[in-house]
Order: C-alpha cells, then structure tokens, then sequence
C-alpha cells in the first residue's frame, strides 16, 4: 500500500511517500479500506518534526480517516460497513490514515453518518467533530442565541470554520477572529459570520477583567488569546477550549471565574467516549450546512502531503486539507 511513512534516524525525522507492505500493519480486530484522510495541524507537526507528536517508529501519521470494512471480527462491525475515525493516539502511537489501508481497535470507529459521503466526513474530519463538541459544550452550560455573540477564534482553520457554520444555522451571531481579516473576510461571512475582527487584537497581553461583550465562545488558539476571550466574557457566559495554537500557556487571573461566573470548559477530542462521538457526529449531520464544506474543503493526493503540512504551519492554509489517498 501507499502511505506517508516517518522515520527515525539519530535522532532525526523524516517523512516520505512510501510503498509499505500491508503485514506491517499494527495489531487491530478491524481492517479499513481507507478512502479518505485529512491533514490536520497535529499531522503536520509530525510530518515536519516540528514537534515531538509521534511516539514511535516508524510512523503512519493521520489522526482521522473514513473509509470501508474490509474484514473484521468484531461483532459491531462487518466488511462493507462505512466508517469513521478521529483520534484515540492513531497517527501518534498507532499507524494512522495518511495510508490507503489501516487496522485499528473496533472501539475507536464509528459508523459514518448517512448524511454524508467518505469525502465530505474528512471535510469535516476531527476539527468538525471537536467544534461540535464544543457547541454541545455550549448548549450544556445553557448558553442560547438570544443572550449575546459568540466569538469563535482562529476562525479560518478547520475548528473554527466549522463552528461558524453550525453556531450560525443554530441561530447564534458569530463574530469571527482571524489573521488575516482582508483575505478570510468574505470567506467567514459565506460561513455565516456576522462580524470579523483581527486576532491582534485578542493576542497580547490584556487586562484582567475587559468590557463584557462575548455570551460564549470557541477557542482553537490559547495564550493570550485565551486569557483575553475570558476577561471579555459576560456574566454566566462559557468558554469551550479546544485549541493551543497560539500557546498553551493560559497567562490570566481568576477574575473572571469568581467576579462573573465565566465557565471555561475544556473539550478533548482524542479519548472523548463513543457515546459522545456518536451524538457530535449525528448532530454535525443535522446542523452543519453540507454545502459549507465545498468551500472549506482543499483535496490533495498523498503526494502533495509533505509539502502541504510545511504550508499548513506557515499558516497560508484555510479550511479542511482532505486527502484522496488513493488518488
């Protein structure tokens, strides 16, 4: 099989497109057939070396991957079945999805949607699935559309591009930080962002308490930023925290957890139980907007994986990098 495969040599990395033989293949009571995968930050990371994400070697990076049963014996699962997977370590400790087969634990799967096709579930992939769980986080802290805007930072990645398309369809007003405000602009609005502002104006060092503006928010970033959505977070308000782009320091004060009952609620992904996955993936099937993932959506082959992640980190990628593994 094809597969991006990471190496290890005196203590240096290196990633490749690769011809594996398929008895390499990890231990696991359930074979996929693997259509598509995603790129996501965390697979680039790997890719490039740029952090120590993988542990050990040699690696099949990939932390999601969507595809078709090819033998299982596991009771829930049959061959024919189409499936999904987010997280769990796979692309990290367990060959991933950057590869045209995986075999994996039958626990980490879950069935795919009938809403959507292999392609359009890694549109989605893990930033969709985290998103909407950070919306249920929302909805769970009893945050409505009626009590203000949600702010949803680094608006133009896969997180955030997928919050703003399901918090707007929800009926919240989104307003959308990014980097790059001229550029992502119209983008974020076609997603239904009401208003964009400029992540430098949320990434520095901020007062401990700031004018209450935000009824709730998404965080993908950290930091500062972090600290900065807190201090401007209303009364009662949540924050769903997902995301380290920026940081993972958190540089505030608990001011505004004990002066204005802020919530900042924490959102994993990675080890999330399947009853929560499940109820994340059949609600992003009834509240995301299908035709909002063309326009999120960039597709590339294994080939162009390498040279994708070095972008990725440099920041000049928008959206969801889908990856056609058998193209």
């Amino acid at each position: 099989m094809k597969a991006i495969l990471i190496t290890k040599d005196n203590d240096v990395s290196e990633a490749s497109l690769a011809e594996v033989d398929v008895n390499q293949l990890p231990e696991g009571n359930v074979e996929v057939a693997v259509e598509y995968s995603t790129l996501n930050y965390k697979d680039s990371l790997a890719i490039t070396g740029s952090s120590p994400v993988v542990r050990s070697f040699p690696m099949v990076p990939g932390i999601d991957f969507a595809g078709t049963v090819a033998t299982s014996t596991h009771d829930d699962y049959k061959a024919g079945d189409k499936v999904i997977l987010n997280g769990w370590g796979v692309g990290e400790g367990h060959w991933g999805g950057l590869a045209q087969q995986a075999r994996v634990n039958a626990d980490w799967l879950v069935p795919l949607p009938k809403a959507f096709t292999t392609k359009q579930a890694m549109a989605i992939g893990t930033a969709g699935y985290t998103a909407m769980l950070c919306v249920l986080k929302l909805e769970q802290s009893g945050v409505t559309p009626d009590q203000g805007e949600i702010l949803v930072t680094g608006a133009a990645g896969g997180v955030g591009s997928i919050a703003i398309s399901v918090l707007s369809k929800l009926g919240f007003t989104v307003v959308a930080s990014t980097g790059r405000p001229d550029e992502q602009g119209e983008y974020l609005k076609s997603l239904g962002a009401a208003e964009i502002i400029n992540r430098a104006d949320l990434s520095e060092k901020g007062r401990p308490l700031a004018r209450e503006r935000w009824a709730g928010a998404v965080d993908a970033v950290g930091s500062h930023t972090l600290a900065n959505v807190c201090a401007a977070t209303k009364y009662g308000g949540t924050v769903a925290a997902c995301g380290l782009a920026q940081g993972f320091d958190f540089p505030a004060t608990v001011m505004p957890f004990i002066l204005r009952g802020v919530t900042l609620a924490g959102v994993d992904s990675v080890s999330c139980p399947k009853p929560k996955r499940i109820e994340a993936w059949n609600r992003l099937a009834t509240d995301l907007d299908p035709a909002h993932l063309d326009m999120m959506m960039t597709e590339i082959g294994l080939n162009g994986v390498i040279e994708t992640a070095t972008k990725q980190l440099a920041g000049q990628i928008r959206g969801r990098v889908v990856v056609n593994v058998n193209a």
